[in-house]
């Protein structure tokens, strides 16, 4: 195999690692998790790309303290990151799968 070859295989790896990619993040951009807090009383929506699009409050809620309200918004907001790594982890694993790509490397895209 000549060096030639090599590098026009390379380049071919690389396109379609950027293809899968490119797929696998506007996948995440269109895949939704859903968080609360409070039992339900703070519900948060986020996108796989952490852009978060909805935040509900039950109109109970807004009668407490504002610190409350202000922590169960926190916590649900954590949630909802915690379970976009996830999503965005496992997305870009099977994007990077069968690539070669050496494990933990698929973060790095």
């Amino acid at each position: 195999m000549n060096i030639n070859m090599l590098m026009q295989q390379a380049q071919r790896m690389q396109k379609d690692v950027e293809a899968n990619i490119k797929k696998a993040k506007e996948q995440l951009a269109q895949t939704e998790v859903n968080a609360e807090a409070g039992g339900g009383l703070v519900k948060v929506t986020m996108t796989g790309r952490f852009v978060v699009k909805r935040i509900q409050i039950d109109p109970e809620l807004l009668k407490d303290d504002a610190d409350i309200i202000e922590d169960l918004i926190a916590a649900a907001i954590n949630d909802a990151v915690r379970q976009a790594e996830t999503v965005s982890e496992e997305t870009m694993q099977k994007a990077n799968s069968g690539m070669g790509l050496p494990p933990g490397m698929a973060g790095l895209f």
